[in-house]
């Protein structure tokens, strides 16, 4: 199973939903950056359930605990291990996923794999995992703010068929906490909570897009050829539970354009290389070009709705399941800070491998 991410800034994930605790090891962090559970817990509480009257009511404090790797408020260069203990996990609610595989879930297909499944809340197949992501991203997040001046956002772009205007070089966090679904289009914002809402109360779910930005990044990261910068973007974003598709720039759009309409030509603004437009989402040729770097993610519908379907059970007989126990009506404004978490990790990475390769020794332009 991988459960490791990353080149020189790497993490590995572990824990199982409802199992003691979750939680992650993070390697390659760099020393002497200033560091406690205060940089981290903000990020975990905006991901947590029962934070609003849209997500799972679970409920679950999520406070870390860093067990290794800092010492006198100062990150050592060392592996940063960090612990966040399951206090609400009810698994009696999932007694007959014990025998029935959950449409559209992992149910079968780790038992397919594995030939044995957690089935208590899925297991490591929740998204209660990414955890882990938030608490690492949070690392990334400050280093790529303190060290690089980059800052990492998202927001929710698309409910359904209900979509955002928003301005992404004018956003700031403050507008995506402005309301419970994370969507700093007021208008839109509001139309989104009453058909989330909705959806909860036939217990159905929905899906929608999040888009993801990161501000700031210097020309120069990112690879050519398989580690391209959208390439590890979209691994990172494909990897997150729910998500089904992944486009930067002007994306699938682009395909309606012409050559000479999609293109972003070069200008010199204030001392350095421009583009006058950004169709391609801050990156060329799976290198960063110095603007800024936007994507979109697709999430599915929660795969849990509280209607009765029909399934297998583990000896692959015809049976029907009804969705038990505390489920999010649409993942979406709980993705919001794990999409930022992965874009940190990528870009962190990114960030220092461009520098383990070319600064030192120093190179002559």
């Amino acid at each position: 199973m991988g459960n490791t991410f990353g080149t020189l800034f790497r993490i590995t994930t572990w824990g199982e939903s409802h199992g003691g605790g979750v939680g992650v090891v993070v390697d390659g962090c760099p020393p002497l950056i200033q560091l406690s559970e205060s940089d981290i817990q903000p990020d975990l509480d905006r991901r947590r359930p029962g934070q609003s009257s849209i997500t799972t009511p679970r409920n679950e404090a999520d406070k870390v605990t860093i067990l290794s790797g800092v010492f006198e408020g100062k990150t050592l260069g060392t592996p940063i291990s960090m612990m966040v203990p399951n206090t609400d996990a009810r698994p009696e609610a999932y007694s007959e996923m014990a025998q029935k595989f959950r449409p559209s879930h992992a149910d079968y297909t780790y038992f397919s794999k594995f030939g044995f499944r957690n089935w208590q809340g899925g297991g490591r197949s929740s998204a209660r995992e990414t955890i882990g992501r938030v608490a690492a991203g949070a690392i990334a997040k400050k280093i790529l703010k303190e060290r690089f001046g980059v800052e990492v956002l998202a927001y929710v772009q698309q409910v359904k068929n209900i979509e955002a205007e928003v301005d992404r070089e004018k956003l700031e966090l403050r507008d995506v906490e402005a309301n419970i679904v994370r969507c700093p289009d007021s208008k839109s914002a509001k139309k989104m909570i009453r058909l989330i809402e909705a959806m909860r109360r036939k217990g159905d779910s929905v899906g929608g897009v999040i888009e993801g930005i990161a501000r700031g990044v210097p020309p120069g990261w990112g690879a050519p050829v398989f580690d391209r910068l959208e390439a590890d973007l979209g691994k990172a974003m494909l990897s997150l539970p729910a998500s089904k598709g992944f486009e930067v720039g002007s994306g699938f759009a682009g395909a309606r354009l012409t050559g000479l309409e999609h293109n972003d030509a070069f200008r010199m603004r204030g001392g350095r290389v421009r583009t006058v437009t950004n169709r391609s989402g801050g990156i060329q040729g799976g290198i960063s070009n110095g603007e800024t770097v936007y994507f979109r993610v697709a999430f599915k519908p929660v795969a849990t709705v509280m209607r009765e379907q029909e399934t297998v059970d583990v000896r692959f007989r015809n049976t029907t399941l009804k969705g038990r126990g505390r489920h999010d009506p649409c993942v979406l404004p709980r993705a919001v800070p794990m999409v930022e978490a992965m874009s940190a990790l990528v870009l962190v990475d990114h960030a220092l491998r461009q520098r383990a390769q070319n600064e030192w020794p120093e190179r002559k332009r």
